[in-house]
């Protein structure tokens, strides 16, 4: 039976349900997949919590990323055909069994990337590479800091780095993920132990890394702006400050927000440092993300990214799932499964 997962109003992880649906079909321009696997991102449960936007008002599908096998096509399309293994992105809607794609946002699968391995790669690659390549330019001898390094975004730009023959990289993370950022090629800093100001500033003799990927917000992204060299450029992606357990708390969001340094484009001149609000969602040039996406394929296909899979539950788990993360338990991505 069609299915599909809903956040029913702001809240823990027991707003979620899995709910029937009528079978969607596909109009002209659009396909239909039969999904294999979601991606559940941090951003799902910030929705979850009410914390993110843009969303849609409750009750609502959340979900990125899919992939599984064309099941219908609409009028007009030739690119695919019934039985065709993609990969697909939305900007919501895609934790359900069955779901519609505008065929342009789906991109056809090599043989030997298995779904599982797909669906992990649209939200934390795209993000990754948007940041360092797209916006950042990252050439070889740049230094580079990831914070939140063995989650799924953090292994992913791990392995971009080492791609690019960066060699000067630096990620956070809980001391017991240490060694999954030095298989990749990074030095670890223990989060809870460790001032990674201080460690960059000693390291770096008091210049500051090139690039700083940031998903926590609040004070961390003012410590992260004082360990940025001259010229470099600190990319803000989420805010999990503002959610630090699964249960929703105003008091503990507004803090986080509160402490969000309020950038004063005088100072950013003087000291010559840029800050990049980067939301994968709303970014609206769909020829950059494909082209992106494209490139993040080929380096799968050639086994110099390959996406750390912590864990896949089934979606009628979908709620410990939400648990398990905001638990801190999963280096790199989580996955949904529809049987």
């Amino acid at each position: 039976m069609p299915r599909r997962i809903v956040l029913t109003k702001a809240g823990g992880p027991n707003t979620l349900a899995v709910i029937p649906m009528d079978m969607p079909e596909p109009k002209a321009g659009e396909i239909r997949i039969k999904v294999a696997f979601a991606g559940i991102n941090f951003a799902d449960l910030l929705m979850r919590l009410g914390l993110y936007q843009p969303r849609p008002k409750y009750p609502f599908t959340p979900g990125y990323e899919m992939s599984g096998t064309v099941d219908a096509v609409g009028e007009g399309v030739t690119e695919f055909t019934v039985g065709q293994r993609v990969v697909a992105g939305l900007p919501n809607g895609g934790q359900a069994s069955h779901v519609i794609v505008p065929s342009h946002r789906a991109l056809a699968l090599p043989d030997d990337v298995g779904l599982d391995v797909a669906a992990a790669i649209p939200v934390t690659y795209l993000t990754a590479h948007h940041m360092l390549h797209h916006l950042g330019h990252m050439k070889e001898d740049d230094s580079v800091l990831i914070h939140g390094g063995a989650g799924g975004v953090g292994t992913a730009a791990l392995q971009i780095c080492q791609w690019a023959g960066v060699s000067k990289v630096w990620a956070t993370a809980s001391g017991h993920k240490s060694s999954t950022i030095e298989t990749y090629g990074g030095v670890a800093i223990d989060r809870h132990n460790e001032d990674f100001v201080e460690v960059i500033k000693q390291a770096t003799n008091g210049q500051g890394v090139d690039h700083i990927l940031d998903p926590i917000g609040g004070d961390n992204l003012s410590r992260s702006l004082s360990a940025l060299k001259e010229g470099g450029r600190l990319y803000t992606y989420g805010m999990s400050a503002a959610a630090p357990s699964s249960k929703r708390s105003i008091i503990r969001s507004f803090l986080a927000w509160r402490r969000t340094p309020k950038f004063d484009p005088l100072r950013l001149m003087t000291r010559n440092r840029g800050v990049f609000g980067v939301h994968m969602g709303t970014w609206k040039d769909e020829a950059v993300m494909v082209e992106q996406l494209h490139t993040i394929l080929k380096g799968v296909e050639e086994g110099v990214l390959s996406p750390v899979i912590d864990s896949v539950f089934d979606a009628e788990d979908v709620a410990k799932a939400h648990q398990y993360i905001h638990d801190g338990k999963n280096i790199g991505k989580v996955l949904l499964r529809f049987k």
